[in-house]
């Protein structure tokens, strides 16, 4: 089921502004290490060819893919640790569309977007998402 086809988008004034995926189609930007598998630091190279999956991210992950959502790894791992991750990834099983490394060390995240955002954030078991209403912060208007 392959979903990922951009549709035209236009705003107030009616000039073509980037692309959006259909409604039913979520882009997961999904962590690696303490995430769907043992928190390896990049100071341990040599543990993230070993790391333990967890199953249920496993399990969740690849059911999303199967959903048609597009599911992209995204680490604080460097290029050199492509190679060990790619490898890693595939021997567990993970299905996914792309793979980003060099993300920003140390958490405390704030992402700023023109397009919708959603965050969840991994407290030690993948389910299916659930809608919940918390207070965010957002822009003075």
């Amino acid at each position: 089921m392959d979903n990922h086809e951009l549709k035209q988008s236009f705003n107030e004034k009616g000039e073509t502004v980037s692309p959006v995926l259909p409604e039913n189609v979520k882009n997961f930007l999904i962590d690696i290490d303490g995430t769907i598998c043992d928190d390896i630091p990049n100071e341990e190279p040599e543990r993230m060819g070993t790391a333990m999956p967890y199953k249920d991210a496993l399990k969740i992950c690849n059911k999303w893919h199967e959903e048609g959502h597009i599911i992209t790894f995204f680490t604080s791992r460097t290029e050199e640790h492509r190679e060990v991750t790619t490898k890693w990834l595939e021997e567990n099983g993970f299905k996914y569309h792309g793979l980003l490394m060099d993300k920003p060390r140390g958490g405390n995240y704030h992402w700023i977007d023109n397009h919708i955002v959603k965050a969840t954030r991994f407290k030690g078991k993948f389910t299916d998402l659930v809608v919940k209403n918390h207070e965010i912060e957002v822009f003075k208007h």
